[in-house]
């Protein structure tokens, strides 16, 4: 679990992204799908502070989102911009581009709950030109 959230603050700070200087990613919990060779389940939370942004990237991997707190603005390549509150939720399939993931606010924080299945040893996030 460690090792992973280790590599996905190396993965950030590797791009000069928005999300490595101000978003707060925890890692929760890391299981190996044992009935699914080659699968893992990384569950993290994202803590955006207020105004706070991502670049664009991709995953490689279903994403659930889960709003706890606050409200994200979300958009995939080809999709609408959706603003989310708390209880709403957003997914992310493995070959969608994520354009736009942010605080809606620029006072408030905000905070999401994350649930990726990717392959096993797959990187959490991949940036996109």
């Amino acid at each position: 679990m460690t090792a992973k959230l280790v590599a996905l603050v190396l993965l950030c700070l590797m791009t000069g992204t928005a999300m490595a200087q101000q978003a707060k990613v925890t890692s929760l919990m890391s299981k190996v799908l044992g009935e699914n060779p080659g699968k893992e389940v990384l569950m993290i939370t994202v803590e955006y502070p207020p105004g706070a942004s991502d670049p664009i990237h991709r995953h490689n991997a279903q994403a659930f989102v889960y709003v706890l707190e606050g409200s994200i603005v979300m958009q995939l390549k080809g999709g609408e911009q959706v603003t989310l509150t708390p209880g709403q939720t957003f997914y992310e399939g493995p070959n969608d581009v994520h354009v736009v993931g942010r605080n809606a606010s620029s006072t408030k924080p905000a905070k999401f709950l994350v649930l990726l299945i990717k392959n096993k040893g797959g990187p959490v996030l991949v940036p996109v030109e």
